[in-house]
Parts: structure tokens; C-alpha cells; sequence
């Protein structure tokens, strides 16, 4: 059978072994007990581990919602993509078959198939730097799925652990000059200066600082109604967040496009960023975050 939507309900009673799959990754002991067509209440992950998270089977599939998040709902593929971090619903779904063993056999496709798809190619560049931040020579160019791996593996776990266990603010910050290499998200530089900008990246990096609920904004942000997310990162600090954006400057500056930006998060949030964001060679610490998203069309540069 190949894979497909109904082909894995039929195979996790409706997705509710989905559900129970994934809330495993992050709660170990988690059991989903069926009440008639309700699972009750449960932990989200997405919510901070709040017990918030309601499971349901609605008709033939299992669907959930957040009673304290009003817009998190869906259904048990929008939890596993999130989970995931994946856009490509085909792509959610051979996960789902990988990860459950689920022994579904992928669609048979031509080889040629691609050239009839979208091109969804788009490359970035960025600037990378060694600590400590008074370096402002870089050291080589990167792409995002080269940071993404960066920060996803351990290279900067233990001094992230390190800095995150300093009490004094003067002291962290010190610290995290002098250790944390970095990078340029909006570009490659000659230096790391305005005027010494060689090629725009068509990215902008959008700060968050002492967040009170973390996790809520990181779903926000996700399922933003007017931008994608390229990438997505918890800061170095730990409470705040990193938010990598696409921007088209053809005809908009950098710092033109950052007010707009602004504007629209509080508007939309009521959360004030970071101004710093403005600066076309703003420095971005880069901090271990193993949950960190990239998009899909990233991955395979």
C-alpha cells in the first residue's frame, strides 16, 4: 500500500498513535486514554509542556486544540509537521511511515517528475565569524542549512549551558562577546560594516528578547499569515527568539523594510523587537538549539 493520508489513519487508528508517537519524544511516560471519541487533556509541547492540549477524533481523523492557544488546531498532519519541521505535506507523511514503521511503500514516480514541480531552489549567503564579536573579519560564507547545522549540533552546547548559568548580566554579556562566533543573516561583508556590505542576502534577522512565553510565540511566528519563516532559533540568552525572514529590497532599503516589520509585530503581537535589527551588519550569536526550525526548501542546498 502506498503512502498516503488514508493509507497511515487506517494504520494508527485515526492518528491517534501519531499523537502518541510524538508526545513520546518529548514526555516518555505519555499514554493516550480514549474516552468515546476523547482523549481529554494532555501536555503540548508547543505550549511549554502546559497541560492544554486537547486530542479528539472528529469523524475519521484525529484533530486537536490548545484551550489556552486560539490558534492552535488541526489535525493530527499539522501536529506531526510542526513536530517534524516540515512544510511539504508529502514529505510529513513519508516521515510519519519512517519514524512509526508504518512498512508503507512510497509513491512511484517518474524521475523526470521534477521538471513538471515548481522550483522552490533559493540560495542564501551569509557571513561567518569567529569569536570573539570584536573579530569583524569573517571567516567564510554559509548558507542557512550550514548555520542550521551549527546550531542544531553540539558545537556551542556547552558554552550556551555555560552562559545561561550566569547570574550577573554585565558578566553574560561579556561572555558572550568574547565566545560566541557569529554571523551576518542580511549578507556577505568584506567587514562588518554597513558601507562594506558586498551582496544583500534578502534576509532579515528579527530579535525577541525576555519572552514570557516562549513557546507561544515560536507557534505564532511559524503560522505568520504574511511571512514565512526560513529559520527560527532560540537566543542564546534562552528566553528570546531569533527570527530569520525572506525581504525583497528592490525597491524598499533594509531599515525601511525593518520599521514596516516592526510595525506589523506590534501590531500583530504586541511585542517590541529589538531595534537593532535595522542595521543591515547586525552581528547574530549563534547558540545551541537542537529544536531549532529551518524550511524545507533549505535542507537540500
Amino acid at each position: 500500500m502506498e503512502v498516503s493520508r488514508q493509507a497511515i489513519l487506517d494504520r494508527t487508528h485515526y492518528g491517534l498513535n501519531i499523537y502518541a508517537y510524538v508526545l513520546r519524544q518529548y514526555y516518555p511516560e505519555t499514554v493516550l486514554f480514549v474516552k468515546g471519541r476523547d482523549c481529554g487533556i494532555t501536555r503540548n509541547p508547543f505550549n511549554g509542556g502546559k497541560e492544554t492540549l486537547r486530542i479528539h477524533i472528529d469523524g475519521v481523523i484525529a484533530t486537536h486544540k490548545d484551550e489556552e492557544l486560539l490558534n492552535f488546531n488541526g489535525d493530527v498532519f499539522d501536529f506531526a509537521q510542526y513536530h517534524f519541521k516540515l512544510s511539504n505535506e508529502e514529505d510529513v507523511l513519508a516521515k510519519i511511515n519512517e519514524a512509526m514503521h508504518l512498512n508503507l511503500t512510497a509513491k512511484q514516480t517518474n524521475d523526470l517528475d521534477w521538471l513538471d514541480g515548481p522550483d522552490d531552489s533559493w540560495y542564501t549567503d551569509c557571513s561567518f565569524f569567529k569569536a570573539p564579536v570584536r573579530n569583524v573579519f569573517p571567516a567564510e560564507t554559509l548558507r542557512l542549512h550550514d548555520i542550521f547545522q551549527l546550531i542544531t549540533s553540539d558545537n556551542y552546547k556547552a558554552i550556551t549551558e555555560k552562559l545561561r548559568s550566569i547570574q550577573d548580566v554585565k558578566e553574560a554579556r561579556k561572555f558572550k562577546a568574547n565566545n560566541f562566533d557569529y554571523v551576518t543573516f542580511s549578507g556577505v561583508f568584506e567587514k562588518r560594516n554597513d558601507a562594506d556590505l558586498i551582496k544583500h542576502s534578502s534576509l532579515m534577522a528579527i530579535d525577541f528578547d525576555h519572552l514570557e512565553n516562549l513557546q507561544e510565540l515560536k507557534f505564532q511566528l511559524l503560522n505568520d499569515e504574511y511571512f514565512e519563516t526560513e529559520m527560527l532559533f532560540v537566543s542564546p540568552s534562552g528566553d528570546g527568539l531569533k527570527w530569520i525572514i525572506r525581504i525583497d529590497i528592490s525597491e524598499v532599503s533594509h531599515s525601511e523594510y525593518f520599521k514596516a516589520i516592526a510595525n506589523y509585530i506590534k501590531h500583530t503581537y504586541n511585542i517590541e523587537v529589538d531595534q537593532s535589527g535595522k542595521d543591515v551588519s547586525r552581528a547574530c550569536f549563534l547558540p545551541y538549539d537542537p529544536t531549532a526550525f529551518l524550511h524545507s526548501r533549505h535542507h537540500a542546498l
